[in-house]
Order: C-alpha cells, then structure tokens, then sequence
C-alpha cells in the first residue's frame, strides 16, 4: 500500500467556522434557547468542543498485525491551525496501549508508513520548516514555485516502533509527496520535484541512514499515480505526454488567469523495470488518457480506467463520466477494452486474490446515464472478449467492490440501511446479498492489503470516529470480537448529548419518509421545544447515526433545541426509487417531506411550531432556497452553497450532465422552462425569512454567483 502524503484539507476546518457561523446566526436569530436539563457531573457540547476535538486518521498497521500506527490531529481555533503527531497501539491489547510517539507540538508528523519486517516505520514531517523556509528564502520561492517563500516542505524521518530520536532521511527540495517499500523490502521509494516534474527516487533499505537517494525516473512532464509489481521487480506509473512551460511560468510570475476547457496533454501507462534499468510506454492510444490503474495480486494483469481524449469531457464533467475501463496483461501488453458506454460511471476494475475473476460496480442501466443504484460486474479474467454477468439485482441499494475474500467466492462492500451503514456479502456465483452487522452506527470495514488486518472505522451518536479491529471478517458480526484501538476524544464521556432516534413519516403522496431525530439535553415527554431543520448535501447521501454530524447537532441539543436530520426524497439509503423519486421535479417532492417531517415533531407534540429555524450546505443550500421562496414558517434560515438559478448555475457548474439527469434530461439550451420553473429566483418574491447566504469562493461544483 503506497502512502499519500497530501496534507490535511484547509476545507476541514473551515466547514467547521461556517458551522460555526451558521449555528450561531440561527441560535440567535430564532429565540433565547430553552434551559438544558443536565446531572451535574456532565455539561453539554459547545462549539469551542466541537472546533477543538481531535480525530484520529492514517491508520497503518504492521505487516505482521500486530501493531498499528495512526495519526492524532488536534485543531487550534485561536490561531485556526491544526497539528499532527503519530501515535502506536497494539492490535491485541487496544486502546489502554496506546502511546505517543512524536512530541513537536508546532509542527507536523504524518503519514506513517512500516518497512516490510516491521523493525521501523518512515513518516513526513515538516519539523526543519525554519530551515526549509530559509533555503527556500535563499531559492525565492516556496515549495511549489509559487513565491509565497513558506517552506512548507516534509521530508522523511525513521524511527522504531521501540521509540528513541526520528532520523532524517531526505533532504529534497521540493520535499516528498508519497512514499512505499517494495514487496521485498529492499527498497523505499518516494515521489519529489515541482509541481508537475515530479519524478521517483529509491533509497537503499539496507543503510538507509547514510543511502543518499537515486533518481529512478526521467522526462519532461511529472510521474502522477505509481505502484511496485508484486515481485518488487518493476514499478508501473501513469505520466502526462507533456508539459506546458509557458503556463508554468506565467503561474510562477503571477498571471493566473485560468482558461475553461484548457487543452492539456494526455497521460499514459509506463512500467519502469529495475534490473536492467528500462522506462517503457505500454499504452499509446490518442483517444484516451489513462487515469487510476491498479495492479493485480500475482503481477499477471493492470486495470486501469481510461478517460476520453476530448477536452470538454475530460475538464468539466469529471473523468470518472466519460471514461472506460480496460485490461492489460502484462507478460503479453495485450489491452483489452472492458467497457465501451458513452456517459456511464463504472468504478476501476478489481480482481480477486486468487487471480480467477475481475469484477467492476456500475449503475443497473448502462445503455444511458443514470444515477441509479450500483450493480456488481463480474466475468472471469482470462475470458478475453467474454460478456460480464450481472449480480445484486435483488438488493434494493447501491453494490460495490470493497474487498475480496480470499477464495474469490465473496465480495465485500459497505452499504447503507436507512440511518445505518453496514457490512455487506455478495455471493459471486449465485449474486445473492447477505447483510453481515447489525449497528445502530455508522460503519465502513476494510482489509489492509499489507498485513490482511480487519479493520472496522466505526462511529455512534455518543461514540466519535474510532477504529476496532477482529481477527477475521467472520468475527465482524460478533460485537463482543471487536478490539477498540483509538480513543481521541475521551473528553466526550463527560458531555451531556441528545438522544438520537431514527423516525418516520409519512409525506404528502402517501410514502413514508425517515429521518433522525435529535433531541434536547434533557428532554422532558409533553414539552414542546425549539426545532433547527438541518438538510444533508448531495442530494444522493443520507444522514445516519453517526456522532455529532448535521452541522453539529450535539452543539444545538445542547443549547436545548430538537434537530431533524431528514432523509428526503434524493437521499440514498432508501432504495432505488426514493433516491430517484425527485428526477424531473428536483424540489416538490424533497420539500414535501422535510414539511410533513416538521408537521410530525408538531403533532407529536415535541415541537414548537413558532420556533423553527433551517439550515444546509449544497443540495441542503438548494432546499433552503426552495424553502426560503415557498413558506414562512421559519424565524431565520442559512443557506451554504445553494443554487438560485438552474439556468445560470449549468453554465458555472462543473458537473453539467448531473444537472440535466435531475432537472428532467431536456438539454438546457433546446427548452429552458424546465430549468426555470425549478429555480429558487422565479419564486424570490415569496421570500420574507430572514437569511444568512454563505459564500465561498473558487468553489466549482456551486460557484459564488448562485449566492451572490
């Protein structure tokens, strides 16, 4: 598994400030809160607890599964800043051994990343940024050319799982962007160079405190993805055609003006092999540009998805939209072409451990574009040319490929269910669908492809995001199996949280509807209390019994106000026909049912009616907007991110053919009143709630002038 060493998303804190803004604008917009009823050992979440809250994240176990490295990163609000450091547990003895492993307080360590025997693991740190920040001083200019001078530039460090000093082992440049060891464990590779040169380096495992690095790859345009053939005799990487020099420098010189629909170069799959040392091309196809790829277990064979060549649809509608998947046999460099449909996502094929099948998920339709709930594809691998059987037809939900058992009979993938996820089996000979766990959580289980352990990302209302582990994916159904390995949050043990109940309703057509219900600290039967409408994004997701999610539900429980999370009509989770229930009429049906969701909390008398306020980012931003223009019973609503014009927004977004799916799949520019009739502005007249409309700029899926 190679290791990523991107940083943190900035977005990350930022979603919480806006949460933060929009609480506060709805909480003191509406009313004075209703007085917590709480025992006097807890107190309720705030927003400072919410802002300040570590997460945990990288989990990384050793190959022999029996340690496991992760991160723990704690946001600063004051200085709005996060920190990281690497923490160590054991995978039998769980939480009560965990230890820290790094103490740099102001500055970073990421990415933990074991050698093959286990004996130490490298990570990324940007612990030397004052002296990077003055050779990059020295250089005029920061690490991405940019001429910021920031330095912000991690490099690579050593150390044992037994503790003692880091040990630096890289000093590039530009610093380092991913790393991995060969399947041998006799090298380290890692990936470095400017913005678009990147190229790959080795450090020898054997001496590695003294190696200094050798450059592996060479030409004129950055290798972009990279992963070891299982033999650790070759690596395989995708690098553009070219590069373009003159953009470069005028980005470097500060004219940054973008074009849309730029023509860039195409990217293609190379195999570099080590001994002899020898860069080959082995895909030369002008229609396509390769994307992700991945290699088999026993080397035989690379998939890879193959992306159109057209500008239009490889700049503004995503890769993953008008793209293809293929099969490359590597002893032969035969390519055979999977699939062949014109606007149909299907994930990049997988292939089972054992080498006999390949499978890919895609929608139930593939003669059209839809967003309708996955299917599993399966055929066997060297069935050259043979047709994919089609499997999950009997399960009301979305199928995908998550991980293989090892005999290749069974699939495994997570899937919602209502206001869960869950684990789920797909029987690859007879397609049947067979639920595994049974939480009233959120749950997302996976294999580590290098040490095989199971690993369950679990969360509740009153349990933030951690990690447990069992021994097998046979134990994953036996609570009493689990190990917890991380606790980062203990704090949360002595805050006083709303319950959380899943409810449902029936809506103005008759079809029942669910939702989640947060109720206040200290809820008493027959008083009737405050109520936030809080409306999930995509529309295409769903909100589960997860901690403290719904723009910080717990923060508003806390300050005595109920919160309804509805699963609207749009929403996954539900099945096929209530996520598509709303194609042709976006907004009727989803408002229905968020109105009659609140005309429910009122009848059952734990709502006040005269106190309500609604709030949501995205597509919750767009319900907003269709609420704020269709009804006045709100005292205050906060819209992030909503469109107020379909007509315009097609032109701005970045994901045009989604929009026309929903919007009734007229092409925009032959009828416009399907567009029009949809949109928020031909009902602003309506709008008399008061309503805070966030911003953000540079966003393409819902650019800044649908708020504005």
């Amino acid at each position: 598994m190679r290791t990523a060493l991107t940083s943190p998303p900035r977005a990350t804190l930022s979603s919480l400030v806006l949460a933060f803004a929009t609480a506060v604008m709805t909480v003191t917009a509406l009313f004075a809160p209703v007085t917590a009823q709480t025992s006097a050992d807890l107190r309720p979440m705030t927003f400072l607890d919410a802002q300040s809250m570590a997460r945990g994240g990288s989990w990384t176990p050793s190959p022999d599964g029996r340690w496991m490295l992760y991160t723990v990163t704690t946001p600063d609000w004051e200085e709005a800043e996060q920190q990281s450091d690497i923490h160590l547990v054991s995978m039998q003895e769980g939480v009560a051994s965990s230890r820290q492993m790094t103490f740099t307080q102001e500055r970073n360590e990421r990415s933990p990343t074991w050698s093959r025997d286990g004996s130490f693991f490298v990570f990324a740190s940007d612990r030397d940024r004052d002296r990077n920040r003055n050779r990059n001083r020295d250089r005029g200019r920061g690490r991405n050319g940019d001429g910021d001078g920031d330095g912000d530039v991690y490099q690579l460090y050593v150390m044992r799982p037994d503790g003692g000093e880091a040990q630096r082992i890289t000093d590039a440049e530009e610093g380092v962007s991913d790393v991995t060891f060969s399947r041998d464990g006799r090298w380290l590779v890692y990936r470095s160079g400017k913005s678009g040169q990147e190229q790959l380096y080795s450090l020898p495992v054997n001496g590695i405190l003294d190696a200094e690095a050798e450059q592996l790859t060479d030409g004129e345009a950055g290798v972009e993805d990279w992963e070891w053939s299982p033999d650790s005799r070759r690596i395989y990487f995708t690098r553009p055609d070219s590069r373009d020099e003159d953009d470069e420098l005028r980005r470097e010189e500060g004219f940054t003006v973008d074009i849309k629909n730029m023509v860039t170069p195409l990217s293609n799959l190379w195999v570099l092999e080590l001994e002899p040392r020898d860069a080959r091309q082995l895909t030369n196809d002008r229609s396509v540009s390769v994307g992700s790829f991945q290699v088999s277990d026993d080397g035989r064979w690379v998939t890879f998805a193959g992306g159109s060549a057209k500008r239009y649809e490889r700049n503004i509608t995503g890769a993953r939209l008008y793209a293809d998947q293929f099969l490359l046999e590597t002893a032969t460099g035969h390519i055979e072409r999977l699939t062949d449909n014109y606007e149909v996502r299907e994930s990049l094929p997988s292939i089972s451990p054992d080498g006999r099948w390949i499978a890919f998920s895609a929608p139930d339709d593939m003669t059209r574009y839809t967003m309708t709930e996955n299917r599993v594809y399966v055929r066997e691998v060297a069935d050259r040319g043979g047709s994919f059987r089609k499997l999950g037809d009997t399960f009301d939900g979305s199928l995908s490929v998550g991980f293989w058992s090892e005999d290749g009979n069974i699939i495994y993938f997570n899937a919602g269910v209502r206001v869960t996820t869950q684990l789920h089996a797909l029987d690859v000979s007879s397609g049947d669908v067979r639920q595994i766990t049974e939480e009233r959580a959120a749950l997302s289980v996976s294999r580590d492809d290098d040490s095989d352990a199971i690993l369950i990302d679990y969360s509740d209302p009153k349990t933030p995001p951690t990690v447990f582990t069992v021994e097998s994916v046979d134990d994953v159904a036996d609570r009493s199996e689990w190990t917890q390995l991380v606790d980062v949050a203990p704090e949360v043990r002595g805050m006083a949280l709303g319950e959380e109940v899943e409810i449902n309703w029936r809506s103005t057509d008759g079809e029942m509807v669910g939702g989640i219900l947060v109720k206040p600290v200290g809820y008493r039967e027959g008083q009737r209390y405050p109520l936030i409408v809080a409306i999930h994004g995509g529309p295409a997701s769903a909100d589960v019994l997860r901690f403290n999610r719904g723009y910080n539900a717990q923060v508003y429980a806390g300050a005595g106000y109920a919160v309804l999370k509805p699963n609207y009509r749009g929403s996954r989770n539900y099945g096929n026909a209530h996520r598509t229930d709303i194609v042709g009429d976006y907004f009727t049906l989803g408002f229905d049912d968020i109105m009659t969701g609140v005309d429910y909390l009122i009848d059952e008398g734990i709502v006040d009616g005269d106190r309500m306020g609604a709030l949501g980012w995205s597509a919750g931003g767009h319900w907003s907007n269709w609420i704020l223009t269709h009804t006045d019973r709100f005292k205050a609503i906060s819209s992030g991110a909503g469109t107020m014009n379909w007509i315009s927004m097609y032109a701005q977004s970045d994901v045009q053919r989604n929009r026309q799916f929903y919007i009734g799949d007229d092409f925009l520019y032959e009828n416009f009143e399907p567009y029009w009739d949809q949109s928020p502005l031909k009902y602003i007249a309506n709008a008399k709630t008061p309503t805070m409309i966030h911003v953000v700029e540079g966003d393409p899926r819902v650019p800044s002038p649908q708020s504005v």
